[in-house]
């Protein structure tokens, strides 16, 4: 834990994958075609929480869904990617844009398309459903499933390292 403290102190970018880190990964289509998903509140009050201490955040998802864009308008996520199977070169895009190092990056994500950015940012996590292989290959793993609090615990990790995290949980007593 106390790695991943470290690692989570020099974040000033937290990104999430989508289907099985802020949804359970399930895949729901209707008879006329739409699809929905189903989104975690915990999850999306602590990256609002999140960006209010001044992270910001991003989605990298390889599906593309009116959903999801709804769903990162509503929580003030401004740097969406759909639609992106090789997450990398978003990751690439995102460091220059941002004038970031891979160290002052985060990433959540659970299966295979996402072990590459796990591996090239400063802190590469994996959500606890996530496939075996990409939970050895980062550097910690949520105790929650995607989907059921993982992103949460991710962004209040990030939060803990850097000193908002009580300041933010205080504004509600």
């Amino acid at each position: 834990m106390d790695e991943l403290l470290q690692r989570a102190r020099a974040v000033k970018l937290a990104i999430f994958d989508v289907d099985g880190v802020l949804t359970d990964g399930r895949l729901y289509f209707l008879t006329d075609g739409s699809e929905f998903k189903t989104f975690n509140t915990l999850d999306g009050h602590g990256i609002k929480m999140l960006i209010a201490s001044g992270v910001r955040t991003a989605i990298i998802s390889g599906r593309k869904t009116p959903v999801v864009e709804r769903r990162a308008q509503g929580l003030g996520i401004h740097h969406l990617y759909q639609g992106r199977e090789d997450k990398l070169v978003v990751l690439e895009q995102l460091l220059s844009e941002l004038a970031l190092a891979p160290e002052q990056v985060a990433y959540l994500g659970d299966d295979l398309p996402d072990l590459p950015v796990i591996r090239r940012v400063g802190l590469g996590m994996a959500v606890a459903s996530a496939d075996a292989f990409v939970r050895s290959h980062a550097h910690g793993v949520t105790q929650a499933r995607g989907g059921e609090g993982a992103a949460r615990e991710f962004c209040e990790l990030i939060m803990r390292a850097q000193g908002t995290l009580e300041a933010a949980q205080a504004a509600y007593l």
